[in-house]
């Protein structure tokens, strides 16, 4: 049974499958038919079902500055929570699966450190480069560090103006920025010139504004809790690592 709830609408629609039929007659005040898309009369949120209107409203009018066009997108992942790089490889994931080219350079994670979306990225055949020694404030020689990441930056730069790729991720660039070991100028003009289709995805906290004012979309993490820091549950195989 699928569920398509546009709730600021107020209403919410169901797709019935032939195995969901004998629920559905149980269920008051719902229509229902095998195959199709059918509105509850009842809003999402409200307890008061009569004021539900039976059919979906025909008067939502798109964006007047909608443009029906293609193009690649400059992808910001930010915010104090987790899930940003996670969310990039997701979106890797899922242009692999459409045959897409899809690479991704780490600016913290190094090559000695294996980390599963490494492993996995190797087994299916996508292309990771760890540019970094880990976690840079516990590193005791940030100069190697500082090395580390305007190399990652070269290699990044060479992938982007080479044409080759659909999506590209810059894993946790934003660090090295804020750290002034890349300069964000340099970056707001590698994404002004990057070829046309190319979606370029950028991960990682404290995203400079400026990249934020060049971006396509933009979306914080908000941590509300954490296991480690709300139970003291250390990152863990498959979910942190």
């Amino acid at each position: 049974m699928g569920m398509n709830a546009p709730r600021e609408q107020g209403w919410l629609t169901m797709r019935v499958d032939a195995a969901d039929t004998q629920i559905l007659k149980q269920l008051p005040r719902l229509e229902y038919e095998r195959g199709y898309f059918l509105p509850f009369t009842a809003p999402v949120n409200d307890k008061s079902r009569s004021q539900m209107p039976v059919n979906p409203p025909t008067d939502y009018k798109p964006n007047p500055n909608l443009k029906r066009i293609k193009k690649g997108l400059v992808i910001i992942n930010t915010g104090n929570g987790k899930g940003k790089s996670t969310a990039g490889f997701g979106m890797m994931l899922r242009a692999w699966g459409r045959g897409m080219s899809t690479m991704a350079v780490q600016f913290i994670k190094s090559e000695k450190s294996k980390y599963g979306e490494q492993m996995a990225a190797e087994k299916i055949g996508i292309e990771v480069t760890p540019s970094g020694r880990g976690f840079s404030w516990t590193s005791k020689d940030l100069s190697e560090d500082e090395a580390l990441a305007q190399n990652g930056w070269k290699i990044a730069r060479e992938k982007i103006s080479s044409g080759s790729y659909d999506v590209i991720m810059l894993d946790e660039i934003t660090y090295p920025i804020t750290w002034g070991w890349i300069d964000v100028d340099e970056v707001l003009e590698v994404i002004a010139n990057k070829p046309e289709m190319l979606n370029l995805i950028i991960t990682g906290r404290d995203a400079a504004p400026e990249l934020i004012d060049a971006a396509d979309l933009v979306t914080e993490m908000k941590e509300i809790k954490h296991p480690y820091a709300d139970q003291g549950i250390p990152a863990q195989k498959g979910v942190e690592f």
